[in-house]
C-alpha cells in the first residue's frame, strides 16, 4: 500500500506549534507519515494566526503557492486550521477556491473525520463550532526521539477581552483541563525522555478557575514538580493582573520551576493600559516586578511591547521607553499595532500612520538591544546550570545549552553530554546567546 504524507506548516506562537504536533499524531494512526516535502505531500495543513495582519498575508501567499500543486495533483487535499480559520469560516473557500477544509480551534479531535470525509466525497467542508468540553485540548502529542523538551496544553480560552485582541472570540471562553489529565501526559512523557515541560495556555495564572477552590496554577506546578525524570517547569503565558503573590513566591519554593517569566506590559502608559482594558495600572505592574526579583533575584523577566496603539501620543510612547529603562527586561518580543476586525480596539480615534509606528518600534528596539546585551554582560563570571539540548548552531564543534532563565549558551563538549544538566562557567557574553566553558575544564585551566 501506497504511504501517505502530510505536511504542516505552523503560523504563530508555541500553542500553534504544540497544535500541530497534536494534527501530526491523529493523523499519524490515519496511515499518515510527515514529509518537510512539500511536494511529496498527499495531505497539506497550514496552522494559521490571526494576531497580527502580517501572518495572514502569510497564509494567503502560501496557499496561492500551494494552489500550483493541486493543479499539477487534483488527489492533494488541502485544509486550514487555526485561529484565521476560525475567524473566516466559509468565507476561506470563497477566496481559496482550492482549499478542501477548514477546521476551527475547538476541532482538532474531529480532523480524522474531516479529513475521510473529504477523500471520500470531495465535499468542501468547514468545521468551526465551539464545544462546551475542551476535547481538543487533551490530544496527546508522542515526542520526537531524541527530544528533551514538550509542550503540554492545560488550557485553552481567555476571559480577557484585550482591546486588540481577538484570542477571546476564535478560541472561546476559558477552560482547564483537570489537573489529573494533565499530570498523567506528563508523565507518559517523562517515561519516554522528556525532561522539561512548558505548560501552555492564553492565561496559564487563571488556570483552574472553572474546576473548583482545589485547583489553582501554583498547586498544578508543585504536583508536576514531583513527577519523576522531570527536571525543568516552564510556562507561557502570564497575564499580569492575575500573577498572585502564590505563583511568585513558587519561583523560589520549587526547584524545578525554571528562573524565567515571560509577563506580557504592552504599554507603560496608564491611559492606553485603560483603553487596552489591562485590568492594571503601570505601578501595579513594577510592583510585581520588584516582587519577582526580591523572592528570586536571578529571575530572567521577559515582555510583550504594542507600539503604536490608537491614539499613543508621545508622551505615551515616551513612557513606556522610561518603563523599560527602570525594568530592564532581559528581552522583549515589539511589535506594531495591526488592526483587527471584530475587536474594541478598531473603533477607536487616533490611528498612527505606519511609518511613525515604524520610527518608534526601532527606536524601541533599539533600546531593547542595549538592555538584553547589558543583562547577558551581568552573567560573565557566573556558574549556570544548562540543560544540554544537542549542536550548536553556530558551530559543529560546539554544544549548546539553556539555561533555568532561558539564556542559549554554546560550549566545548561531547556529544554525551546531549540531554543531561551540567554547569558551565559563562565566559563570553553576546546579544542573542553567551559562550560558556564546562565547569570540569574550568577547573582545569587554572
Amino acid at each position: 500500500m501506497k504511504n501517505k504524507y502530510l505536511y504542516i506548516q505552523t503560523f504563530g506562537c508555541q500553542m500553534n506549534v504544540h497544535d500541530s504536533e497534536q494534527m501530526a499524531a491523529l493523523l499519524a494512526d490515519c496511515g499518515y507519515k510527515t514529509t518537510n516535502n512539500l511536494k511529496l505531500a498527499d495531505l497539506i495543513l497550514l496552522n494559521t494566526c490571526s494576531i497580527r495582519e502580517k501572518a495572514a498575508q502569510k497564509v494567503y501567499s502560501e496557499l496561492g503557492r500551494i494552489g500550483l500543486l493541486k493543479e499539477q495533483n487534483p488527489e492533494l487535499i488541502i485544509g486550514v486550521g487555526g485561529c484565521l480559520a476560525q475567524h473566516l469560516g466559509n468565507k476561506f473557500h470563497k477566496r481559496v477556491r482550492h482549499l478542501d477544509f477548514v477546521f476551527g480551534t475547538h476541532n482538532i479531535h474531529r480532523l480524522p473525520e474531516i479529513v475521510a470525509a473529504v477523500r471520500k466525497k470531495r465535499e468542501k467542508i468547514t468545521q468551526i463550532d465551539f464545544h462546551k468540553v475542551a476535547n481538543s485540548i487533551g490530544i496527546y502529542a508522542p515526542p520526537v526521539n531524541g527530544a528533551l523538551s514538550a509542550f503540554v496544553t492545560i488550557m485553552q480560552g481567555c476571559n480577557n477581552f484585550c482591546a486588540y485582541c481577538v484570542v477571546p472570540y476564535l478560541r472561546g471562553p476559558e477552560m482547564s483541563r483537570p489537573p489529573g489529565e494533565i499530570i498523567e501526559e506528563i508523565k507518559k512523557l517523562a517515561d519516554q525522555g522528556i525532561k522539561e515541560v512548558t505548560l501552555l495556555g492564553q492565561n496559564v495564572n487563571s488556570y483552574g478557575k472553572n474546576l473548583g477552590k482545589s485547583s489553582n496554577f501554583t498547586a498544578l506546578i508543585k504536583k508536576i514538580g514531583k513527577v519523576s525524570g522531570i527536571e525543568r517547569i516552564r510556562f507561557t503565558t502570564s497575564h499580569p493582573r492575575d500573577l498572585s503573590e502564590e505563583l511568585i513566591n513558587c519561583f523560589n519554593e520549587e526547584e524545578k520551576l525554571c528562573k524565567h517569566i515571560h509577563l506580557p506590559v504592552q504599554s507603560g502608559s496608564n491611559r492606553l493600559l485603560a483603553l487596552m482594558n489591562r485590568g492594571y495600572s503601570i505601578e501595579n505592574y513594577l510592583t510585581k516586578v520588584d516582587r519577582l526579583r526580591t523572592v528570586c533575584p536571578q529571575i530572567s523577566i521577559t515582555s510583550d511591547i504594542i507600539v503604536g496603539f490608537p491614539g499613543e501620543t508621545g508622551n505615551d510612547y515616551q513612557e513606556t521607553i522610561d518603563m523599560m529603562e527602570k525594568i530592564r527586561f532581559d528581552s522583549t518580543f515589539s511589535f506594531k499595532y495591526s488592526e483587527r476586525k471584530g475587536t474594541a480596539a478598531e473603533k477607536l480615534e487616533g490611528k498612527i500612520q505606519e511609518c511613525e509606528k515604524q520610527r518608534r518600534l526601532k527606536f524601541l528596539q533599539d533600546q531593547q538591544d542595549k538592555h538584553t546585551l547589558q543583562k547577558n554582560m551581568e552573567l560573565e563570571g557566573s556558574r549556570q546550570e544548562l540543560l544540554i539540548e544537542g549542536k550548536s548552531k553556530n558551530s559543529e564543534n560546539d554544544l549548546m545549552g539553556r539555561t533555568s532563565s532561558w539564556k542559549i549558551v554554546n560550549f566545548k563538549g561531547e556529544r554525551e553530554l546531549i540531554g543531561k544538566l551540567m554547569d558551565v562557567i559563562i565566559t563570553k557574553s553576546y546579544l542573542h546567546s553567551l559562550r560558556g566553558k564546562l565547569i570540569e575544564e574550568a577547573g582545569n585551566a587554572n
